[in-house]
């Protein structure tokens, strides 16, 4: 099993707690050093899980207009509504 970084302390202690009743399961000084731990650095540890669940590449920036025609070769296309949409992707910390 495995701690989650959106557990509050009382859920963390309960989790702990069994780990050190199942066989095989960590001592009550390991429990203890694992509650600090995850205490200390629950913001990092929460962000690690999200950015490893990501996809490898991430939006970082996103543009959108919409433009009338006012110009064409044919009249009946004439004040059509066209969308343009712009992307702009990175890789994860880049």
């Amino acid at each position: 099993s495995i701690a989650s970084a959106d557990m509050d302390s009382n859920q963390l202690e309960a989790f702990l707690t069994a780990q050190t009743k199942k066989q095989g399961g960590i001592t009550s000084d390991q429990a203890a050093v694992i509650a600090k731990f995850w205490k200390n650095h629950r913001t990092q540890i929460h962000e690690s899980l999200v950015n490893q669940s990501r996809w490898d590449r991430v939006l970082k920036n996103m543009n959108w207009r919409v433009d009338l025609k006012a110009q064409l070769r044919h009249i009946d296309q004439i004040n059509t509504p066209v969308a343009i949409v712009e992307m702009e992707l990175g890789k994860n910390g880049q």
